[in-house]
C-alpha cells in the first residue's frame, strides 16, 4: 500500500493572512480552526502551516527566535493543540514548516554562542570565521537577500555566515550538537502529533567546511532572474547544495519515521535543481522535495513543464513535491497572465497542478484564482521588496490577506491588516464564489474530487504526447486506468490531431470547452480537458 503522503494535496496555509480570529490584523491559530471547514470542503488531505513559532520577524517567521514554542500574535500552544485535534479529527494532516538550517540572532543558542566566546560550550553552533587580513569577509560567498553573506562581531572578533538576513546566522550542521539540538526539535513536535515537515531551505544544511568560494554563473548564461538578486550571480555550490547533505537530509528523514511509518517530510530546493531528486528518493535523503523551476516560470509556455520533468527523469525513483504557486512567488495567474489574466487561465493552471505527477501544495488563495495584489513601497513589509524597490516587488504581493466576504478588510479582520487587502481581490471572495456555479473555487473542488478518484492522476506515471506548441498534452497511467491530460496555453481556440485519443472517453470535469472528434480535438482558450483512454 502506498503512504497517504504520495498523490496527496496539501493546503498552504500563511498563517498571518488566513484569517485573524481577535480583531489584531493578524491572523492566528484560532482563525485557522474557524475555517478548518473550508479547508476540508476543498478535498485536500491535509494543511502545511507556515512557521508558527516565536519570532522577531525579521522574515517574518522564517527567522526562529524559540523552536518550543507558538508565536504570540498567532496564539498558544493550546490553540494549536486544538487545531491539530481538529483537523485530524476530520481526517486532515497537519505538517509544520520547520526552519533547521539557521535561526534569528536572538536565539538563546546564537547568544550564547556569541557571548561565550571562540571557547564557550556553543562556540561552534554556528558558522563562523575569522575575517581576511584586510577586515573583510571571510570569502566570497553572497546572501539571497543582498550583500556578502557574512557579519562581523567585534564580541568575537569573527563573522558569522548568513545566508538570508543579517539577523539569520547559519546553523552550524557539522557540529555533533548543535545537529542534535535542531533533530530534536522534530522529536518535540511530533510527539505533540503533527503528521510532517515542510524543510525550510533544505539544501543548505551544510557549508564547505574550507570555506571555499562559489564559482560565478558564466556572463553568457546569465537571465534575467540571475540580475534580480546579486547572489543569483554565483553557483551556489560551496555555501550550500552539497551532495553531502544528503546524510544530514537521511538522519532528518530517519528521526521523523522513528515517530511512525505514517509522518512524512519534504523540502524546499531553491538551487541547483538537478541535485533535488538526488536528495530524496526511497533509499535516502527525505520522502519528496519540490524546486523553483516552476514556480518562477514567467512564460506561458509548455517547456516549462516538460523540462522539468525531464530533469526529474535523471531520478526516476523520486517522487516530486509539485507547485506553481507559494508564498515567495507572484500569483500564478498574474505571472503568467499579466494584470488582464482571465479566469479560465486560473483554472486551467489549478488543472495543471493537480495532473501532474506528485504531491501537490496549492497555495492559499490559488483555489479562487487570485491574482498578485499591488501595493505601494510605503505599504510593504518584506525585506525583500524594500531592498530592491522598484524594481522588485517583492513577497507582499502574494501575501496580502485572504478574501472571505465582501465588505472591510474583505472579511478578514475587524481591525487594521497587517498587509492591506489587495483591491485586486474584490468580487473574488470566497463568499461570493460559494454562490457561482462557475466560479473557480467550484472547478478546484471538482478537480480536486477528480485526482482523488482517479488512481491514474494520484500516482501513475507521467508520459508526454508529442503536440505542437501552446498545448500540453501527457498521459498518466496507474493500475489499469489510463487518463489523458491536454492543455490549450494559448488564448486562442487551437484544434489537435492526437489519432491516440480516438475511441477515448472525455471527462465531464474540464476547464473551457473541449470538443473530441474521433482522434482530433478542439480545445477552446486556456482550455483543459481530461480523456478516459479505452
Amino acid at each position: 500500500m502506498e503512504p497517504w503522503w504520495k498523490g496527496a494535496v496539501l493546503y498552504h496555509v500563511y498563517v498571518r493572512s488566513f484569517f485573524d480570529s481577535g480583531g489584531d490584523g493578524h491572523g492566528d491559530l484560532p482563525g485557522v480552526l474557524a475555517k478548518l471547514d473550508y479547508i476540508e470542503g476543498l478535498g485536500v488531505d491535509g494543511i502545511w502551516l507556515s512557521p508558527i513559532h516565536p519570532s522577531p520577524n525579521r522574515d517574518w517567521g522564517y527567522d526562529v527566535a524559540d523552536y518550543a514554542g507558538v508565536q504570540a500574535d498567532y496564539g498558544a500552544l493550546e490553540d494549536f493543540q486544538r487545531l491539530l485535534d481538529a483537523a485530524h479529527a476530520r481526517g486532515l494532516k497537519v505538517l509544520l514548516d520547520e526552519v533547521l538550517s539557521h535561526t534569528s540572532d536572538e536565539h538563546p543558542w546564537f547568544v550564547e554562542s556569541l557571548t561565550g566566546g571562540q571557547t564557550g560550550p556553543k562556540a561552534d553552533w554556528y558558522v563562523w570565521a575569522d575575517p581576511k587580513d584586510d577586515g573583510t569577509a571571510p570569502n566570497n560567498w553572497l546572501s539571497v537577500f543582498g550583500g556578502p553573506a557574512w557579519a562581523y562581531q567585534p564580541k568575537r572578533r569573527q563573522h558569522y555566515h548568513h545566508k538570508f538576513l543579517r539577523q539569520q546566522p547559519k546553523l552550524n550542521w557539522r557540529e555533533p550538537a548543535a545537529r542534535e539540538a535542531a533533530l530534536s526539535v522534530l522529536d518535540l513536535w511530533l510527539s505533540r502529533g503533527v503528521d510532517g515537515f515542510r524543510l525550510d531551505v533544505a539544501g543548505t544544511f551544510l557549508h564547505d567546511a574550507a570555506l571555499t568560494d562559489n564559482p560565478p554563473v558564466p556572463v553568457d548564461e546569465r537571465t534575467r532572474l540571475h540580475w534580480s538578486h546579486a547572489g543569483n550571480l554565483q553557483r551556489h555550490l560551496h555555501d550550500s547544495n552539497l551532495p553531502e547533505n544528503v546524510g544530514v537530509l537521511d538522519a532528518i528523514r530517519r528521526r521523523v519515521e522513528s515517530h511512525g511509518p505514517d509522518r512524512f517530510v519534504f523540502g524546499e530546493f531553491s538551487e541547483e535543481e538537478a541535485r533535488c531528486g538526488a536528495y530524496c528518493t526511497p533509499e535516502e535523503g527525505l520522502h519528496s522535495g519540490y524546486t523553483f523551476v516552476m514556480l518562477l516560470a514567467r512564460k506561458l509556455e509548455t517547456a516549462f513543464v516538460r523540462e522539468h520533468y525531464r530533469t526529474l527523469a535523471d531520478h526516476p525513483f523520486h517522487w516530486p513535491t509539485i507547485s506553481l504557486s507559494n508564498h515567495d512567488v507572484p500569483r500564478t495567474v498574474s505571472r503568467f497572465g499579466g494584470k488582464d489574466a482571465s479566469p479560465e487561465l486560473a483554472k486551467m493552471l489549478f488543472a495543471l497542478l493537480l495532473a501532474l505527477k506528485g504531491t501537490a501544495l496549492i497555495y492559499q488563495g490559488e483555489e479562487l484564482g487570485l491574482p498578485q495584489a499591488s501595493l505601494a513601497r510605503d505599504q510593504l513589509r518584506d525585506p525583500v521588496g524594500d531592498l530592491y524597490w522598484p524594481y522588485d516587488g517583492g513577497r507582499d504581493g502574494c501575501r496580502t490577506p485572504m478574501p472571505w466576504t465582501p465588505g472591510p478588510n474583505l472579511g478578514f479582520t475587524d481591525g487594521t491588516p497587517w498587509l492591506p487587502t489587495a483591491r485586486e481581490h474584490a468580487g473574488l471572495t470566497v463568499a461570493e464564489q460559494e454562490r457561482d456555479p462557475d466560479s473557480a473555487l467550484a472547478f478546484a473542488r471538482q478537480m480536486i474530487a477528480l485526482r482523488k478518484a482517479s488512481p491514474a492522476l494520484r500516482l501513475g506515471e507521467l508520459e508526454f504526447l508529442e503536440k505542437d506548441e501552446p498545448v500540453l498534452a501527457f498521459v498518466r497511467r496507474h493500475e489499469g486506468e489510463a487518463i489523458a491530460c491536454l492543455f490549450n496555453f494559448s488564448d486562442a481556440p487551437r484544434f489537435v490531431d492526437a489519432p491516440e485519443l480516438a475511441g477515448a472517453e472525455l471527462l465531464a470535469v474540464r476547464a473551457g470547452d473541449a470538443d473530441l472528434r474521433g482522434g482530433s480535438i478542439g480545445l477552446s482558450p486556456h482550455a483543459a480537458a481530461f480523456l478516459r483512454l479505452a
